[in-house]
């Protein structure tokens, strides 16, 4: 179930919100009580949310949130010596990245293998297609694992929780459906915010809704629901058209359309989804840090991870780039824990070549702008020009992010320089209402962005309304409805 369907708008949400508010007002008792029944009224309700993805993967999460929060008494200072800490530290982060390694990359990592070593009767050419494909020979005859939805986000977020105790920035938490509640709260289960323990230890045992705050939530879920059903949606209707032609025809102009739409959808997609988590956040008492803020307005390649999914980006920063030395040693030191830290963050997207080539030209592109062309930038008076350049070099490597096997991505990429734009190719791919979602999608994408526009849209409730019920039409309408990051 995602935030962007008919059972979750119609259903379930307003389902919870009447549980959540009216059953503590029935129950006499202190307002610590009550506050202790919400959340565990919310835990219900979040694990329930859950099941829609698997429910034999409530075991799963089940364990991640045990072992950790186990883990957390571990690593405390305040029950254990320095080498006990570490040991548990160790441990707890051993079987986190186990779990994830094993859901996420098994699959990848067997093919892999299959197609070095158990190729049976291929040829060296038959065996490196494969390998670059990522496709499985069957050899092994080992089944595939079907990848649990969220756990690359609420796996970081139990590393964090760990993390924090051990350096004394968190507490314990001694209630386990606490934890779990952090670990498994539905509105940033699935696609984040990845949620920082620190940050929300203490909203979790004393935090209050007034109605300011409610219908704040209300306007921020709505406008992310446009933002995903109205734009995201449309605009992947034109790119997977593109996508789904045959690559090695496409003229330069289609291959550009494609790739400049999937660029915006993958943004509306996220980014709406984000917001629709804040939003929910909200309206239980939760206040999320925001997730993105224009990318597509960014200045250079360093400038656009810090508006990019911010949350990853503050994650791998405080938990690993930091600990790394950042930037506060030698030159050479500070360049091999940004190509560390990209090429992390390419293989946490996924299980392909694609991803890790992706983290990998963002890592060299980053240490580029440290050494010398970040200087060009900052002294660059016409900054639309950065930006022009640095969204043309975003579009490209979401092209390699959006390729099914780092084969086709070559070949997308090829295309979009060869063959001329032909207008007529292009418009086979375009409607009346795609051009509108394009036009839109510029406007307010942080590209051709006026920053004031965007804040009266999301203050303004009959406009948030309006965009609710269209919303809410198209998805009536059986509209076209995925969403790309629940895959990660």
């Amino acid at each position: 179930m995602v935030f962007s369907s008919l059972v979750f708008c119609t259903i379930f949400l307003p389902i919870c919100l009447l549980v959540y508010y009216g059953l503590p007002r029935l129950v006499s008792g202190s307002l610590e009580s009550r506050i202790n029944l919400s959340n565990y009224i919310l835990l219900i309700f979040s694990l329930v949310f859950y099941a829609f993805g698997g429910v034999k993967y409530l075991l799963l999460i089940g364990l991640v949130i045990t072992v950790n929060w186990c883990g957390g008494f571990l690593v405390s200072a305040e029950r254990h010596g320095l080498a006990v800490r570490r040991l548990g530290l160790i441990a707890t982060i051993f079987i986190d990245l186990g779990l994830l390694f094993f859901f996420k990359y098994f699959n990848f990592f067997i093919a892999s293998i299959e197609n070095i070593f158990f190729a049976g009767d291929l040829d060296k050419a038959e065996r490196i297609q494969g390998l670059l494909l990522g496709n499985s020979t069957g050899e092994l005859g080992i089944p595939q694992i079907v990848l649990p939805v969220g756990i690359s986000f609420f796996t970081f977020q139990a590393l964090s929780y760990v993390i924090d105790v051990y350096k004394g920035q968190g507490n314990i938490q001694y209630n386990l459906a606490f934890f779990a509640l952090y670990i498994s709260c539905f509105p940033q289960l699935i696609a984040g915010p990845i949620v920082h323990y620190k940050d929300v230890a203490g909203q979790i045992s004393d935090r209050m809704v007034g109605s300011y705050e409610f219908v704040q939530g209300i306007k921020r879920f709505c406008f992310g629901l446009g933002k995903k059903v109205l734009i995201a949606n449309n605009l992947a209707l034109i790119a997977d058209r593109v996508w789904d032609s045959d690559l090695a025809s496409l003229d330069a102009g289609s291959a550009w359309l494609g790739a400049i739409c999937y660029t915006f959808q993958i943004y509306y997609d996220f980014s709406g989804y984000s917001d629709m988590a804040i939003g929910l956040g909200k309206m239980f008492g939760f206040d999320f840090k925001e997730n993105f803020n224009h990318p597509y307005r960014a200045e250079s390649v360093r400038d656009f991870w810090r508006r990019w999914h911010i949350s990853l980006s503050t994650w791998f920063r405080d938990y690993l780039y930091i600990p790394l030395g950042g930037s506060r040693c030698s030159l050479k030191r500070t360049c091999l824990n940004l190509f560390i830290v990209f090429l992390l963050t390419g293989i946490w997207h996924g299980a392909n070549w694609t991803f890790l080539v992706w983290g990998l030209v963002y890592g060299l592109l980053s240490i580029f702008e440290r050494i010398w062309f970040g200087k060009i930038l900052e002294k660059n008076p016409v900054k639309f020009l950065n930006r022009l350049l640095v969204f043309i070099v975003v579009t490209i490597l979401w092209v390699v992010f959006r390729a099914p096997n780092i084969m086709a991505a070559g070949l997308y990429v090829s295309r979009m320089f060869v063959g001329g734009f032909k207008i007529m190719n292009i418009l086979q791919y375009l409607s009346g209402l795609g051009i509108i979602t394009i036009l839109a999608a510029a406007l307010f994408g942080g590209f051709v962005q006026a920053h004031m526009s965007v804040k009266a849209l999301k203050g303004n409730a009959f406009i948030c309304l309006f965009i609710l019920l269209i919303s809410l039409l198209f998805l009536v309408n059986g509209t076209y409805n995925p969403f790309i990051y629940y895959q990660f």
